[in-house]
């Protein structure tokens, strides 16, 4: 997928929103049947979540999936049979200028941590040099607008036992953002958005 698809994706979309709680939520259904919705602060435009529904495939309804927020809790067994509250995990919580990252649970001095990208494998690689921590992840946004990771852009910083870990957004991504964020302005927080896509 290059940028322009993901571009051409997002705007072709049928796209729903609505303002509740100071929040702007919006719900993106794609012509694939995916579904994304996301929660934008209504004073500060920062993404608070986002998060994707992919088709199963039998064709029904999955499961919602989180890429940026908090992992939602609900009374269901999944609640009941989840991880050690004492192990790290890690969430995704953006800025305006940055991708971030949150891993929690990290009692290690920083010096132990090394973050890198590995630009080949499309990730960016946390581990301590005491061997008690390894993570891989990718950035979802530069691989759907198909941008290669830069060294440059990555940053860390660990207190009160957590590391957060930062990714200046390239400026394709906050082009991408801000003409993202007009056109939902656009919606008025009650309607509904079709934009014409004819196919060429």
């Amino acid at each position: 997928m290059t940028e322009e698809t993901w571009h051409k994706m997002l705007k072709c979309s049928k796209k729903t929103a609505l303002i509740h709680d100071g929040k702007r939520k919006v719900h993106y259904l794609f012509s694939d049947g995916k579904e994304m919705a996301e929660e934008y602060d209504v004073n500060t435009d920062e993404l608070l979540v986002r998060k994707w529904k992919h088709k199963s495939t039998l064709g029904g309804h999955g499961q919602w999936q989180v890429e940026v927020g908090e992992p939602f809790t609900c009374g269901s067994l999944d609640a009941e049979i989840k991880e050690n509250s004492s192990n790290p995990f890690i969430l995704r919580k953006d800025t305006k200028s940055s991708f971030q990252w949150r891993i929690r649970n990290l009692p290690y001095p920083k010096d132990l941590f090394s973050v890198s990208v590995e630009p080949s494998d499309r990730c960016v690689v946390v581990k301590t040099s005491n061997k008690k921590y390894y993570k891989k992840f990718t950035i979802a946004d530069l691989d759907r607008s198909q941008l290669c990771l830069n060294r440059d852009a990555l940053s860390y910083t660990h207190a009160n036992n957590t590391l957060i870990i930062s990714y200046k957004k390239p400026t394709e991504i906050l082009t991408l953002e801000q003409e993202l964020l007009k056109e939902l302005k656009k919606l008025d927080g009650t309607s509904e958005g079709d934009v014409d896509c004819k196919t060429q």
